[in-house]
C-alpha cells in the first residue's frame, strides 16, 4: 500500500506545471517574461509567445502577425530596452493579473494591468489581454491586445 502511495506522489509531482494548474504555469511565464525585459533579453522575453505564424500582437500601430514580426515590433519600438545602447532609457516591466478564465482544455484568457519603471521611478502603465494555448513546450500567447 505504502509503495502506491509512493508512486502515486511522485507521478503528481513528475507532471509539469502547465498540467496541474494553467493558471500557475501562465503567471510564472509571465514573470519570467518579464524577468527576460528587465535584462534587455529580447529572446527570453518573447519566450512565452507561440511559434505559430498565426500569433498576433495588436497595439494603437495595428496588427503583427507571427513571433518575427513581434519582435521586429518591439526592437523598433523599444531600442533603449534591447538596443546595443541600453543603459539610462531601460525600465522593468511588471504584471498585476486582474483576471483569468479557462476557454476549453486548452486555452485561457489573461487580463493584466502591465507597468513600466524607468531608473528615475517614471511609470508608464497599460492593460494587456492575451489568449494562451496549451502546447507541448507549454502554455504560449497566442494573441495579445496591448494598450
Amino acid at each position: 500500500m505504502l509503495r502506491w502511495l509512493l508512486i502515486s506522489l511522485a507521478l503528481v509531482f513528475a507532471l509539469p506545471a502547465a498540467a496541474q494548474d494553467p493558471r500557475t504555469a501562465i503567471e510564472a511565464g509571465m514573470a519570467d517574461s518579464a524577468a527576460g525585459w528587465d535584462a534587455g533579453n529580447v529572446d527570453r522575453f518573447l519566450a512565452i509567445y507561440s511559434d505559430d505564424p498565426a500569433t498576433s500582437f495588436t497595439t494603437e500601430k495595428g496588427i503583427a502577425r507571427g513571433k518575427p514580426a513581434v519582435r521586429a515590433r518591439y526592437l523598433s519600438g523599444y531600442p533603449e530596452q534591447f538596443g546595443p545602447n541600453r543603459g539610462a532609457g531601460a525600465t522593468r516591466l511588471s504584471f498585476t493579473f486582474e483576471d483569468f478564465r479557462m476557454l476549453g482544455t486548452d486555452h485561457a484568457l489573461l487580463t493584466a494591468r502591465w507597468k513600466l519603471v524607468d531608473a528615475g521611478g517614471k511609470e508608464l502603465t497599460g492593460m494587456t489581454t492575451l489568449v494562451f494555448r496549451r502546447e507541448t513546450t507549454g502554455w504560449k500567447i497566442i494573441a495579445d491586445h496591448s494598450s
